[in-house]
């Protein structure tokens, strides 16, 4: 295999090499169940999904951990506004999430730890920090303990920002720091503070900073080295920074290589929460299917950024419409249903899948061998167009978009909303009259027309092109 991705540490794309040989380590910062999620949350769970799955395909047998952050000032703002226990509010927004990874097709990790039950890691990489002069107890006895940033000369690698240039967080608590730009790696108890949001430690009682949690528990589920450590650009700095500082300060060598996927945007700006501009998951998925808003944010590369919108989730809609149109043509012929693990990916898919992840270069080759596929059924060349299909399944196995997958057994029970699926298949059949009318074959444009309005559809040819409607 010849891999290659983007280090974000290096700042270029290289060749990756597994620290052991046929196993590849995964650390991906998980949701903070303060609320529900978002599309912007949900691209980097599709994303590393597929990474998964195409290491996977290439033979590595793969351990990704993605931790869940459940207990945090924000968690706590929301439970109080909400009035309900911290534990609950975190519990019921932690399945809104595992719910949202459902219904997108991702798989669960190969473990899921809670940062509440990882204390105990959490104190021992504290008392190493401290031990090695990187961290401090508050002398104001406030239980706080930071991370002493200045002691620490490579930070700022991963985000390529000096020290001397960085200004603390407007929001950041300076209580008990010996420099403003201290990270926090354990909050003090504050009067007001639920008790059971606080863990007792040698330093005093209170509870987990953000970036200390991460390492912990990257630590204990990976090991002091690991591959891949993966997560959204936002995160780069301060939160992986202060990862990465932390972790080798304790001599720790922490991740090999570093990926990020970019943001999801509303009208420029990056989705999020405090902005007030997000996208339901859970509504996206029932008004296009969770395939077509799986498709909207594994095509395009993870390093760029997607504008959200109604025509843009349309149009994935409507490329999924094509994908299934062949599978049911091509499925017809076949007499047996071929594995797709067990089919291989063209070399083409399997180039742009080795350079850096290349999606959108992956489903280039993907609609170019449904093409090949339609064309083969037109000319009745059936064994042909078994290949493309066997193909075609084994392409949309990697990306997660095969629609007899286990994954999406529940889209094939319940069917959700066809609307989309309609729009899409009806698309595609007068894309073919369009193209049977270029060509002068009226009979097939006519047959094609005949076939629609069997069901109700009426075709209406205008300058714009073709616009169907329902017949009364």
């Amino acid at each position: 295999m010849s891999f290659r991705l983007y280090d974000s540490l290096r700042r270029q794309i290289v060749p990756f090499e597994p620290l052991r040989a046929g196993e590849v380590s995964i650390y991906c910062c998980g949701p903070t169940v303060q609320s529900a999620p978002h599309l912007g949350h949900i691209r980097k769970e599709v994303n590393f999904d597929v990474l998964r799955r195409w290491l996977e395909a290439s033979g590595y047998a793969v351990t990704l951990i993605t931790n869940v952050t459940d207990v945090d000032d924000k968690i706590l703002i929301k439970s109080a506004e909400a009035e309900r226990p911290w534990w609950a509010h975190a519990y019921l927004f932690e399945g809104e999430f595992h719910r949202a990874f459902r219904e997108l097709g991702v798989r669960p990790p190969t473990y899921e730890p809670r940062a509440t039950g990882h204390v105990p890691e959490m104190i021992e990489l504290m008392r190493i920090l401290i031990d090695n002069g990187h961290a401090y107890a508050a002398a104001d006895g406030s239980g706080d303990v930071y991370f002493d940033v200045k002691s620490w000369p490579a930070y700022g690698e991963l985000s390529g920002m000096k020290v001397d240039e960085m200004e603390a967080a407007e929001d950041a608590d300076p209580r008990g720091k010996r420099d403003p730009r201290d990270f926090a790696l354990w909050k003090g108890h504050k009067p007001g503070d639920p008790e059971s949001a606080s863990w007792d430690t040698p330093w005093g009682r209170g509870r987990p900073g953000w970036h200390l949690e991460c390492s912990a528990m990257a630590g204990k589920y990976l090991g002091d080295a690991f591959d891949i450590h993966g997560g959204g650009l936002d995160l780069r700095f301060p939160h992986h920074e202060n990862e990465l500082a932390q972790s080798r300060a304790a001599g720790r060598p922490f991740a090999t290589y570093w990926m990020h996927n970019a943001w999801v945007t509303l009208a420029g700006e990056k989705m999020s929460k405090s902005l007030g501009n997000t996208a339901d998951v859970l509504s996206a998925v029932a008004k296009h299917g969770g395939r077509a808003i799986r498709l909207y944010l594994a095509g395009p590369h993870y390093r760029s950024s997607i504008e959200l919108s109604d025509a843009s989730l349309a149009e994935a809609a409507a490329q999924l419409a094509r994908i299934d149109s062949f599978l049911a043509r091509a499925g017809r012929l076949a007499t047996t249903t071929s594995d797709p693990s067990e089919v291989g990916v063209p070399a083409a898919f399997a180039d742009a899948m080795n350079d850096d992840l290349g999606t959108p270069g992956a489903l280039a080759v993907l609609f170019g061998t449904i093409r090949e596929g339609n064309s083969a059924i037109d000319a009745d060349n059936t064994a042909a167009a078994i290949a493309a299909h066997a193909a075609v399944r084994a392409m949309l196995g990697v990306l997660g978009l095969d629609p007899a997958a286990p994954e999406w057994a529940h889209e094939r029970v319940t069917g959700g909303d066809l609307t989309p699926v309609v729009d899409g298949l009806v698309a595609a059949l007068l894309e073919q009259r369009t193209q049977a009318r270029a060509r002068k074959d009226w009979p097939a444009a006519d047959a094609i027309r005949d076939q629609l309005a069997t069901i109700g559809l009426k075709v209406e040819d205008t300058p714009t092109g073709p616009r169907w409607s329902l017949e009364n």
